[in-house]
């Protein structure tokens, strides 16, 4: 069953040091896999372990990853007693040069330049295992939507092949009759080849034929085939343009364009799938 590439998903839960966290994943098309971590600072560093994890559970698209700890433990404010202590030595040796009298206050050391930061809490591998539980169950909850709307691609993708093949079979009958009829109009050996290589449409038809079964057959495989599905379209392009160019027959050339109108619907279609 083939995959759309297109889906979301959010789950939220506790992890034991880290307190309250929720994680959403969004994806969208991509011809190829790029993920993208939007992480707190203090937990970039498990970038890779998150991306290693996506492409686990998914083969194309791009997909944003975003994580959301609401808490203040990855924070811990912190107060700097050294250089406190040198700006209190510092204002009191001032204040004994000038003959100052005013005692420093409390709020004033607290307000000087530099004395709160903020530390950071770096995160523990019982902290990692909390995150990526969350974050497969986000995945897995991402995968069934994606193959929930693939099931919607693959209904709609089978009734334009559906369609694909009625006009096949309508193109083929119709050359194979105007082939023999104008086949016999020529008298020399020379005209008739001439007129199979400028005209005969066979071979266009044949290929045409093994890329829709081909088409058909991928759309049954539980792997990600949209690479492969987006080429063999750009193949019966391809064959569906030259048969268009070298046909005779009134009727057969709108039938090939109507064919060469529902290949660029299936194209469309297949771009989101994985």
């Amino acid at each position: 069953m083939i995959k759309s590439m297109t889906g979301f998903s959010r789950v939220e839960g506790n992890i034991s040091s880290l307190g309250h966290a929720v994680i959403e994943i969004r994806s969208n098309n991509h011809r190829f896999l790029d993920v993208v971590c939007q992480l707190p600072v203090e937990l970039s560093g498990l970038t890779a372990r998150i991306k290693q994890e996506v492409r686990k559970a998914v083969s194309r698209g791009h997909i944003v990853c975003r994580l959301e700890i609401s808490s203040d433990v990855l924070r811990k404010v912190k107060l700097d007693e050294k250089l406190l202590s040198q700006y209190y030595d510092s204002l009191k040796r001032i204040a004994k040069k000038f003959h100052l009298k005013k005692e420093l206050s409390l709020s004033t050391l607290v307000s000087l330049p530099d004395v709160w930061g903020v530390e950071s809490i770096s995160y523990s591998q019982r902290d990692w295992l909390g995150l990526k539980k969350l974050l497969n169950r986000a995945l897995k909850t991402l995968v069934e939507e994606r193959k929930d709307e693939g099931r919607a691609l693959l209904k709609d993708l089978l009734k334009h092949t559906n369609h694909l093949d009625k006009l096949l079979d309508i193109i083929k009958k119709r050359t194979n009759l105007v082939t023999k009829k104008r086949f016999s109009l020529y008298k020399t050996e020379e005209e008739k080849v001439n007129f199979l290589k400028s005209s005969d449409i066979t071979e266009e038809i044949v290929r045409l034929d093994y890329h829709a079964k081909k088409f058909s057959e991928y759309l049954k495989s539980d792997k990600s085939v949209g690479k492969e599905l987006d080429f063999i379209l750009q193949e019966m392009q391809r064959e569906a343009n030259t048969a268009g160019a070298k046909t005779v027959d009134t009727l057969v050339s709108g039938k090939i364009v109507v064919l060469k109108s529902e290949i660029e619907k299936i194209r469309e279609q297949v771009q989101n799938v994985e």
